[in-house]
């Protein structure tokens, strides 16, 4: 039996702050959302500690900068992006606080629109 390819759904936002990454940089975020759609899990995919179970960041190193896509693959039958962002802090791998309390935001808008 063969899976069916889920759609990827964007809030807004997230693909309006993706559209800003280096061409490259997004052939390869899609590529990753792609396996996730269609079940799997890309090798640049990992889930994000505390934020529940089924959210994802897709981490991008590319030419020096690094690139983040989050999203959810327990909402509805969709997977969504809830983020994208250019990471530019220094401090190690660490997603910056700002950024956690936005995806965490987001997820719950996204949860109570698909009710």
């Amino acid at each position: 039996m063969t899976r069916k390819t889920r759609p990827v759904s964007w809030i807004r936002a997230a693909l309006k702050e993706f559209e800003t990454f280096p061409e490259g940089s997004r052939s390869i975020c899609l590529a990753a959302l792609t396996i996730a759609a269609e079940g799997g899990k890309a090798d640049i995919a990992k889930p994000m500690r505390g934020l529940g179970s089924g959210v994802f960041e897709i981490a991008l190193p590319f030419r020096g900068d690094a690139f983040r896509v989050v999203y959810a693959v327990q909402l509805a039958d969709e997977i969504w992006v809830v983020h994208a962002f250019q990471k530019k802090s220094t401090q190690g791998i660490k997603t910056p606080q700002r950024e956690i309390d936005l995806i965490k935001d987001r997820l719950k808008r996204l949860k109570e629109m698909l009710r």
